[in-house]
């Protein structure tokens, strides 16, 4: 293949792995699905490609989908049983942030929510709300017709609004300084402060470090402040898990804020909070080795600073 192909190739890689990352909810799978896209781009006859963007766009989509719904026919994804990788702030695969709707798209939140939808509900969400596509040329990548695009994108975006009950988008200093209030809520071992703290709809999801079956969940602020506070109650056996005390950093993931657990370099857990009218509305805490490789890799490069808990 000519220089000029894997140029064009290359040209197109980052948004082609956002759109993976969106669709797939994982780093690695999503690195996996872009190669196979060039690996079908070297193989084609790329002189009968009008539009290499387009083809390239329909390639990768649908090495997706085969992927999710392989997966799901062999119930390796089940909604409620895996949460999405979490990516650190300025991780190019993070994708187009220019919008709400765009940088909503990728926070764990609504990539857990994708989870429920079919794949082709899924892939039309993804490609209309974070890619602006329109159902014409949503059809033609998909394979279906306009007025099938637009039916799958109105059960996905019902689905979406209906559960994911926010009330629009956090100011960043505002959000952090919630975090603030709740990790020292957390750490003083009263539960009455982090009620205060919690909408009443709030929701806490956790993979149990990757050794539970099934996600852990907690609904009401009573039992999820219960929760939290056991989890951030330090114990030897918490500590021998980590290998060691982490430190406590806030950070952003997904475009939302997080604290980050580090023990040296390495990270061994991220909590990611949906911030609501100044309040917690839901949390994700991810602490399962093989969805960390990323964000593991990221923070070595990060710029940490100070953390706000020194050993925990």
């Amino acid at each position: 293949m000519d220089s000029a192909a894997v140029d064009r190739f290359e040209a197109g890689r980052g948004r082609l792995a956002s759109l993976a990352y969106r669709l797939l909810g994982s780093a690695a799978d999503a690195e996996d699905a872009v190669q196979d896209t060039f690996l079908r781009w070297q193989a084609a006859d790329r002189e009968r490609i009008a539009v290499p963007e387009a083809w390239l766009t329909k390639v990768a989509t649908n090495i997706c989908l085969d992927r999710l719904r392989s997966a799901q026919a062999r119930h390796e994804r089940t909604a409620g049983a895996w949460l999405p990788e979490p990516l650190l702030e300025g991780d190019p695969m993070l994708g187009p942030a220019d919008t709400f709707e765009q940088r909503e798209s990728v926070s764990l939140a609504v990539l857990t929510l994708l989870e429920r939808l079919s794949p082709a509900e899924r892939a039309v969400y993804v490609l209309r709300e974070a890619f602006s596509y329109s159902h014409a040329e949503i059809a033609g990548i998909l394979d279906i017709t306009e007025s099938a695009s637009q039916q799958h994108a109105h059960r996905a975006q019902t689905r979406v609004a209906a559960e994911r009950r926010r009330g629009g988008e956090a100011d960043p200093a505002s959000a952090r300084r919630v975090v603030e209030e709740f990790l020292a809520a957390a750490a003083s071992g009263r539960t009455d402060r982090l009620v205060a703290l919690l909408t009443d709809n709030v929701t806490a999801v956790s993979d149990g470090a990757g050794l539970a079956r099934r996600l852990l969940s907690y609904r009401t602020p009573e039992r999820v402040a219960s929760f939290v506070r056991a989890g951030f109650k330090p114990t030897p056996a918490k500590r021998r898990l980590a290998g060691g005390s982490p430190a406590m950093y806030l950070a952003r993931v997904n475009d939302s804020p997080a604290v980050i657990a580090v023990v040296g370099v390495r990270v061994v857990g991220a909590v990611a909070f949906d911030i609501s009218g100044g309040k917690v509305a839901a949390l994700y805490g991810i602490a399962a080795a093989d969805r960390l490789t990323r964000l593991d890799g990221a923070w070595a490069r990060h710029e940490a600073g100070v953390p706000v808990i020194a050993a925990w």
